[in-house]
């Protein structure tokens, strides 16, 4: 049952403090020295389905796996055996469904009598470390690629010039047929490097948008280019606000994305069962590269195809890297690109028989 209302009688500064909790990512509670919830975040609320209301009072080890463990942490933070302490435990968030792992924090607070205790889901610390690898490494390759482009222009209008002024002096057809061959390799690597500039070049023209009207004109252009044996499903929260961004830079991520899914379901577009599924939901409290929100868009684009190959899943965003023959490799790459310039990340999670690409977006 709930206690008594042991939060009222805290000092309301601690309570104020308290309330900076709902920037944290992780779910976190004010708890008492009995283990009693005295103040709950909105992750924590989230996590567990419950209101701040109903948590209130009650004991944060009703949701664990083991009890004990919290209990031993308090006593020994509260004797200042240790400042902080941690151990793994399993939150049984609800009935009947599979207990999620979480490494258990508990520290200390200012207000006497009170202690912090942080649940991090493993899975979300090992999320939010790979993303941050993720977007050191993009900007390590857009760097990289950017100096690398600069360098590979100016020699390649040397060659190209060379080779006209060349063809003019030859008689022979067949020698000329050797340098129209050096200028057609030329104008296509130049047209390499103009795309890998592009995203750089282009000025980021942000305005209010529909998110759907992004995914309607992208589901557009895929079903006309393969007009039979794909399905392209609509899974879309109608709720959503609009976003701030720039219309056509999430067109193209999103148009990258599915257009390597819908060239990956080649069998199964032959088979006649080939699915894309565009999928928008809300998210409240999110973390993205180390920047806390309050709200944030869910983009998934999912399919059913072979899944994106093992020897590629750690560098699929890398330029020039790709699971398939004549493929360029920039596509992901210039997706993820224009979604870092939205602040926003995507991930991919991907087996045989199901690729789920998550672009998240901040709204607030």
């Amino acid at each position: 049952m709930p206690a008594d209302g042991g939060g009222d009688a805290q000092p309301d500064a601690a309570l104020h403090a308290a309330a900076a909790l709902d920037w944290l990512a992780t779910m976190a509670a004010v708890v008492d020295a009995d283990g009693r919830v005295v103040h709950a975040n909105a992750a924590l609320e989230a996590g567990l389905g419950l209101s701040r209301r109903q948590l209130l009072g009650q004991e944060l080890e009703h949701w664990l796996s083991r009890h004990g463990p919290l209990r031993e942490a308090l006593r020994q933070v509260l004797g200042e055996e240790f400042s902080s302490k941690r151990f793994d435990d399993s939150m049984i968030a609800r009935a009947g469904a599979e207990p999620i792992p979480v490494q258990v924090v508990v520290s200390r607070t200012d207000a006497p009598g009170l202690l912090l205790a942080e649940l991090v889901e493993l899975g979300q610390q090992s999320r939010q470390e790979r993303e941050e690898q993720w977007h050191r490494q993009a900007q390590a390759s857009k760097d990289l690629i950017r100096n690398l482009a600069h360098e590979i222009k100016n020699p390649l209008g040397g060659i190209r010039g060379a080779a006209q002024l060349l063809q003019a002096e030859l008689d022979s057809r067949e020698l000329r047929e050797y340098t129209r061959v050096i200028i057609h390799e030329a104008d296509r690597l130049q047209s390499l490097v103009d795309r890998l500039l592009a995203p750089h070049r282009r000025p980021h023209v942000v305005a209010e948008l529909n998110i759907h009207e992004v995914l309607e004109r992208v589901r557009s252009v895929i079903l006309a280019e393969f007009p039979r044996g794909l399905e392209v499903v609509r899974d879309y929260d109608a709720s959503l606000p609009e976003l701030r961004g720039d219309r056509e830079q999430l067109i193209q991520a999103v148009l990258n994305i599915a257009h390597n899914a819908a060239l990956a379901l080649a069998e199964r577009r032959a088979a006649g069962d080939a699915r894309i599924v565009f999928k928008t939901r809300i998210a409240r409290q999110v973390t993205v590269v180390k920047q806390r929100h309050r709200l944030a868009l869910v983009l998934h684009v999912m399919d059913n195809g072979p899944g994106v190959p093992d020897h590629i899943k750690d560098r699929m965003f890398f330029p020039l890297v790709s699971g398939r023959d004549g493929g360029s490799g920039l596509g992901l790459t210039l997706a993820q690109t224009f979604i870092q310039q939205h602040q926003g990340t995507i991930e991919c999670d991907s087996q045989p028989g199901h690729t789920d690409f998550r672009i998240l977006l901040p709204l607030a």
